[in-house]
């Protein structure tokens, strides 16, 4: 098999893997059935996009990866999460605006403050757990598509949902939260 015929192959398997994976993410759904606006074929290709960009970014020695969440609608691609400096936030974007498929990039990182203590770090992650718990416990909230980073207290909610009603749900919820110092919007409205 030729090396293009072997990379298409490869990337249809790896769609349909993710494709799987995000459909049994959500329990409380029997079929996840495309965003509104979307078709299958487009869910599929911005699964392919955001593993690409997740591949790029954790291949490259000076970006921290797992700190970067990655978010896919229609080819937009937003990157999300606590990064050390305004150079990384930069180069990240860069790197991802390179990868196949990527038709533009949001910047919805934010800059670290201070040094968080391996103390921080625990309760950060133990914040991040409740906080994920109580939204896919809510039933006005699709938590699958929104992400969760907590720094220091700090919690940053990124992805793409329905409307504007969620949005607000979601960072009420969040609010909530035993832990929670602060909440971060960096969710945005599907189109």
């Amino acid at each position: 098999m030729e090396a293009h015929q072997t990379a298409f192959v490869q990337g249809v398997a790896l769609a349909c893997a993710v494709s799987l994976w995000m459909t049994g993410c959500d329990s409380r759904q029997e079929a996840r059935a495309p965003a509104a606006g979307t078709t299958v074929g487009t869910e599929i290709d911005d699964s392919v996009v955001t593993a690409r960009v997740k591949s790029s970014l954790l291949a490259d020695p000076d970006v921290k990866s797992f700190e970067i969440k990655v978010e896919t609608r229609k080819g937009k691609v937003q990157l999300s999460g606590f990064v050390d400096t305004q150079a990384r936030i930069d180069y990240a974007i860069a790197l991802t605006r390179k990868v196949e498929g990527v038709k533009d990039v949001e910047n919805a990182m934010t800059l670290k403050a201070g040094k968080a203590t391996v103390g921080n770090k625990i309760d950060d992650s133990v914040i991040t757990a409740k906080v994920k718990s109580a939204l896919l416990a809510d039933p006005g909230v699709k938590s699958s598509d929104i992400a969760v980073v907590t720094r220091k207290g700090e919690v940053q909610l990124s992805g793409y949902v329905n409307d504007q009603t969620q949005i607000n749900r979601a960072i009420d919820v969040a609010r909530g939260v035993e832990g929670v110092q602060k909440v971060g919007n960096e969710m945005s409205i599907k189109k």
